[in-house]
């Protein structure tokens, strides 16, 4: 099975502009994720897709691979989806792509082949990662998504809220009383898959939650996720750097 990564970066962004480029021990932020997958002997090939010029030419300049994309897309999906018709007349043929968000420069390996693994079922279409919460803090933060799974593990439901809601529970014991889980937002598709889902237009839930694997499960499509026990760290702010001094996470 090929896998190709894709690595959407865009410059413009509301709360960190240019948070590809952030160095991070001397290298630009968007370097330290194309190494982390390129690690992986799960991915075949890693393509950073970008709309601006300053990222493509940081990206050529530590050795990477860029492609250039519009600035018209809504998601980072969006912009996996023209680098793989971009490539759809290629000697390059991909079972599967993996979205791996710019912004976490800690990215494991194992993650990777984690998400990959998902795809020996040949029923697989999209998978993702959860990981347990410990902390109150993150299981009521709005910008940390829950996800609930069947017994299949296939979702069920994502939200920024906790779910599930325990009732006639005093939330200080919540995480006592009951499993929760975030979501890690790693995405993989079959490429057929991935087609698909990029046509669709914005659903209701999605718009309410601000999530657009609400709009795949609204439209049918079965999410796979697996549980990993490795902690992203997400760069959204400039203070958000100081997560970095943390120790690297395990690959």
């Amino acid at each position: 099975m090929k896998i190709l990564g894709i690595i959407p970066a865009r410059y413009a962004s509301t709360r960190f502009p240019g948070k590809p480029l952030a160095l991070i021990d001397g290298k630009p932020m968007i370097e330290h994720v194309w190494r982390g997958v390129t690690e992986s002997s799960a991915v075949s090939r890693a393509i950073v897709a970008t709309d601006d010029s300053r990222i493509a030419e940081a990206v050529r300049a530590f050795g990477g691979e860029v492609m250039m994309t519009g600035e018209h897309h809504r998601s980072g999906t969006d912009r996996c989806g023209e680098v793989v018709k971009k490539l759809v007349h290629s000697a390059d043929c991909y079972d599967v792509v993996i979205n791996i968000q710019g912004d976490e420069p800690r990215v494991a390996a194992s993650q990777l082949r984690t998400v990959a693994a998902i795809f020996d079922d040949p029923k697989t279409e999209i998978a993702t990662l959860k990981k347990s919460i410990a902390s109150p803090e993150e299981l009521f933060s709005p910008n940390v998504v829950k996800v609930v799974c069947n017994p299949s593990g296939d979702a069920l439901y994502f939200s920024r809220q906790p779910i599930p809601y325990l009732r006639n529970t005093e939330k200080d014991l919540w995480l006592e009383k009951q499993k929760y889980y975030k979501h890690i937002g790693i995405y993989a598709f079959r490429l057929d898959i991935l087609e698909s889902v990029t046509k669709l237009a914005q659903t209701p839930l999605e718009l309410s939650e601000s999530l657009e694997q609400l709009r795949w499960l609204e439209n049918g499509f079965r999410i796979s996720v697996r549980e990993t026990d490795v902690e992203n760290i997400a760069i959204d702010t400039p203070e958000d750097l100081l997560k970095l001094q943390s120790p690297k996470g395990q690959k």
